[in-house]
């Protein structure tokens, strides 16, 4: 995911903002090289909860053994948050100390016991607080056992969440440790951001939540020349021949077989200079009289040519020609005309479209044309199309986004913008001191209503293709897979880290296609020849000051960093 600099920037982030870590697996997103896209766990469904919620847990701990009595309460926050109340019987505060004495008995030396012995949990907490150490350790170390072990079994287990991030406790640990009685029973406050639900909004008329989304996006209009010309390569190619009268001449239109041989032309165009390749000659030739076939002057020079006859025709060869000895240049043909037949193309019927598919009508063989070219078009806008669609979906959403998910997620965009300034010719020594938590805090606030627009959508689609049962074939994935591996490389390819991307990118796709099937947005067509859009140009207008406002503030918050950062220098 990072690169080195990227993941040095992430663990300077670290270091400085006392509540980020750095190595908290999120449990949703990767990056893309130029955005976030942020992927829901694929076997998430939907839940429901109340506002408040207790039960009674039977855990194991760390030694396996069953510890019945715990009990937990929870509570809602917002942001996806809960206050767990965890009460730790009696047994299971004995058992975390004992563990704690056998652990730090192994690694302290204390005068008159040798390593390892049983040393009294008083003379531990004494002689660590002798050496600057906190008179309570023992017992901090016990509640962050108890956390450890009871936390994961409350949520999961007995309230249905998945925990994501770091829990929290809401006292702090010295001050719960001086509650802390080996023994005896304990609560344990503690607050944790886990796993939203997914709440669909009702809408009205609509047989789904995420049915009928609406939205706006541009386009190019239908294609009506690419739709002739497919619809007439294919009565082309069912055109039949006839014999032509003696004595007719040849029209546009009309097919005929010849006898080639070419020379190159002098400077003027027209004399015979040296004979051309084999491969630009050629006996037997078929020849269909129509625009655009052949090198030009071909067509023209046999229009009027009778069976028979013999004619000079002066040609120019295309200059994209293959044979780059010949692009471009120009030539001289003898044709003979051997034989020349009636062309007869045929109109498009019902028994015409029978020809090409059993079962087609001439209706249904031009609208599945137009289909075909006009999904062929679309993908030049399919981004545009997915956009409006990501929009309005993440308006059916009614979910609180964990802030845990908005930090990593900024997290890892800001590093990415340090690796971009530093690739732009930055000095490490400049981007040392852009970071720091103000900063970082900024730039989240900028970023999170891009941020939790995408995890919203990415927890929608995911939803949307469990319930419709919406599956990416495997064979699509290899197919991206080699493609992927060939651009990179044996060597930079890692599969393990790539694939769920590549299928997770899939996935959406495929859902935003059942969502399109069943969308009531709206296409503007918009002309090829670039009329001036005053609507659209005010809308670039005003997104051009809301970037220039976002880079102010990041540029002040730049500069905030840098006049800190000398400050503490002198």
């Amino acid at each position: 995911m990072y690169s080195n600099f990227a993941l040095a920037v992430c663990l300077a982030f670290a270091s400085v903002s006392p509540n980020a870590d750095a190595f908290v697996p999120s449990s949703v997103g990767y990056l893309q090289q130029h955005g976030t896209v942020v992927q829901a766990p694929r076997a998430f469904a939907a839940r429901r909860y109340d506002a408040s919620s207790s039960s009674s847990v039977v855990v194991r701990m760390g030694d396996g053994a069953a510890v019945e009595g715990a009990s937990s309460t929870l509570v809602r926050k917002p942001d996806s948050a809960v206050e767990l109340t965890i009460t730790a019987p009696a047994s299971a505060t004995k058992a975390a100390f004992d563990k704690a004495i056998a652990e730090v008995s192994k690694q302290i030396s204390v005068p008159g016991f040798r390593k390892g012995a049983k040393i009294p949990p008083q003379v531990i907490e004494n002689t660590m607080a002798s050496r600057g150490g906190s008179k309570y350790a023992l017992r901090e170390q016990a509640i962050g056992t108890l956390i450890n072990e009871l936390i994961e079994p409350c949520l999961k287990d007995e309230h249905n969440l998945e925990p994501i991030g770091q829990p929290e406790l809401v006292v702090g640990a010295e001050e719960l440790a001086k509650q802390f009685e080996p023994g005896k029973p304990i609560d344990m406050a503690i607050k944790c951001d886990v796993f939203p639900d997914v709440k669909w909004e009702e809408v009205e008329g609509q047989e789904k939540p995420y049915f009928g989304l609406t939205g706006k996006y541009k386009r190019k209009p239908f294609n009506e020349a690419r739709f002739n010309k497919a619809l007439g390569d294919l009565k082309d190619k069912y055109a039949t021949l006839s014999d032509m009268e003696e004595g007719k001449s040849l029209e546009m239109g009309d097919a005929c077989v010849v006898n080639m041989v070419g020379y190159m032309a002098q400077d003027d165009g027209k004399t015979k200079g040296e004979p051309l390749p084999n491969a630009a000659s050629g006996d037997n030739v078929e020849i269909i009289l129509g625009d655009g076939r052949y090198m030009e002057g071909l067509v023209e020079g046999l229009i009027g040519a009778q069976v028979g006859d013999t004619r000079e025709i002066y040609v120019s060869f295309p200059e994209k020609l293959r044979d780059k000895t010949l692009a471009g240049k120009k030539a001289v043909f003898d044709v003979e005309v051997l034989s020349a037949s009636i062309r007869t193309v045929p109109e498009v019927t019902d028994e015409f479209a029978a020809q090409v598919r059993d079962g087609l009508t001439a209706e249904s063989l031009t609208s599945e044309l137009r289909k075909a070219i006009d999904e062929e078009d679309l993908k030049e806008f399919v981004d545009e199309r997915n956009k409006a669609l990501a929009a309005s979906l993440a308006d059916r959403l009614n979910c609180d986004v964990p802030d845990t998910i908005v930090t990593n997620q900024a997290r890892d965009k800001y590093s990415l913008m340090m690796t971009d300034f530093r690739d732009n010719g930055m000095a490490d020594e400049e981007i040392k001191k852009m970071i720091s938590p103000e900063n970082f805090l900024k730039y989240k606030e900028i970023e999170k209503p891009d941020i939790v627009r995408d995890f919203k959508v990415s927890m929608a689609t995911d939803e949307i293709a469990r319930l419709e049962g919406i599956e990416v074939p495997s064979n699509a994935v290899d197919e991206q897979m080699a493609n992927l591996r060939k651009e990179a490389g044996d060597d930079e390819f890692d599969e393990a880290k790539i694939r769920p991307n590549v299928e997770s990118t899939l996935l959406r796709r495929q859902v935003f296609d059942f969502l399109n099937e069943h969308s009531s947005l709206e296409v503007e067509y918009v002309d090829e020849d670039g009329e001036f859009d005053e609507q659209m140009m005010s809308k670039l207008a005003e997104e051009s000051l809301e970037r220039e406002k976002q880079l102010a503030e990041k540029e002040a918050a730049e500069a905030a960093a840098a006049a800190a950062a000398t400050e503490g220098e002198e």
